[in-house]
This record gives structure tokens, C-alpha cells and sequence, in this order.
């Protein structure tokens, strides 16, 4: 039987109506959110789901051409980092401070909250085009 990828209906609404350009993040349990931009809320506790669950079936369910992640992450946890290279095999990744990441997913179309607790695990993905 083959897996039947995500099934969350919110999520896979805010996928299929992204626009080239357009960015969405998936966040850790602490990532601050403003009022204003739609939240996914998928934490349950601490760690379920975890961050790079969510990163894969986000990944399969849509289409992306780059993503930023903190630069701090590079230090903190480099096995993380390689986790989400490992994924975004075909995608352009970049780093950028926390602070600004933090100002991009204000801009963001969603942020999708899991229950990571790593620090600094969070990645603005932006959305490319299937043709």
C-alpha cells in the first residue's frame, strides 16, 4: 500500500495556492508568529511532529525552488542542517541570521507550527513553479 502523503487539509489549501515567489515556513514550537499571518498549527507536544516530518511532506506535496534557513543552525545543529539538505537536494538553500528570518516569516503566505524544540529550526520555502 503506498503511503498516502498529506492529509492535512489546511496545509495542502495554502500549498496548491501558492504563487511563484510566494514563501511559506515551517517552524519549531517557538518561532514567534505575528496575529496577522495565517498559523498552521500542527504541535501536539514537545516533538510531535517533528520539524523534518513536516519538512518532507510539505517538500512532496508542493513545489519549491529555494529555501532560507537561520545561519545560527549551522552551529547549533549541523546534523539538522544536513537533515534538510538531504531534502532539498534540488533546491537552492540559503542562510540568513534568525532575526531576519524571523521578519520573513512575518511576510510569509503561512507559517506552519510543529513541535519541534531544536533551536533555530525553521525554513522559508519558496514556492517555484511545476512547468
Amino acid at each position: 500500500m503506498r503511503p498516502a502523503g498529506l492529509l492535512h487539509a489546511e496545509l495542502l489549501d495554502v500549498i496548491a495556492a501558492l504563487g511563484h515567489g510566494q514563501t511559506l515556513v515551517v517552524a519549531d514550537a517557538g518561532l514567534p508568529i505575528p496575529a496577522e499571518t495565517r498559523r498552521i498549527d500542527l504541535a501536539v507536544r514537545r516533538g510531535l511532529p517533528a520539524f523534518v516530518d513536516v519538512l518532507e511532506v510539505v517538500l512532496e506535496a508542493g513545489v519549491f525552488e529555494g529555501g532560507l534557513i537561520a545561519s545560527e543552525l549551522l552551529t547549533t545543529d549541523p546534523r539538522l542542517v544536513e537533515q534538510i539538505r538531504a531534502r532539498l537536494a534540488d533546491v537552492t538553500l540559503g542562510t540568513i541570521p534568525h532575526d531576519e528570518l524571523k521578519g520573513r516569516a512575518a511576510e510569509a503566505v503561512a507559517v506552519v507550527r510543529t513541535g519541534e524544540f531544536t533551536p533555530y529550526a525553521n525554513i522559508v520555502l519558496r514556492a517555484g513553479v511545476s512547468f
